[in-house]
């Protein structure tokens, strides 16, 4: 049988009762003050799989991954990670021996330049014209 839900105008009341349904639209005392209640409309929540994963009706062309939507089917997944809810990676930080190779870097590319100025020749050995 069929789950219905009435309203109880007398005490502002929304009970369920479980009724056939050619008894549907028959009004049923209110478990309150036993007045008749009438009949209203419920909404209810509905899922179909499409694809072997769950879709929630109606159809808003999106899929669910352990209950969140998403818009797009996994293509390949680590675990239970979707692409889509997976965290980004950190960035990885330079450690300190990397920020003083790269600051060795940069004091010796200032001095390459100040020679290659001072002699008149480009990076690639061509002289400049000054």
């Amino acid at each position: 049988m069929p789950l219905y839900e009435y309203y109880c105008e007398a005490c502002n009341l929304i009970y369920e009762t479980l009724r056939p349904i050619r008894e549907a639209s028959l009004p049923v005392p209110c478990p309150e003050c036993s007045s008749d209640g009438r009949r209203i409309m419920s909404t209810f929540m509905a899922f179909s799989y499409r694809d072997g994963y769950p879709r929630r009706l109606p159809d808003r062309g999106t899929y669910w991954h352990l209950e969140k939507e998403v818009k797009t089917l996994p293509k390949q997944m680590r675990h239970y990670e979707h692409p889509e809810l997976a965290e980004p990676k950190p960035v990885k930080r330079p450690t300190k021996g990397e920020k003083a190779l790269q600051k060795e870097r940069a004091v010796a590319e200032q001095k390459e330049k100040k020679r290659r100025d001072r002699w008149g020749v480009s990076d690639r050995g061509y002289p400049t014209k000054k």
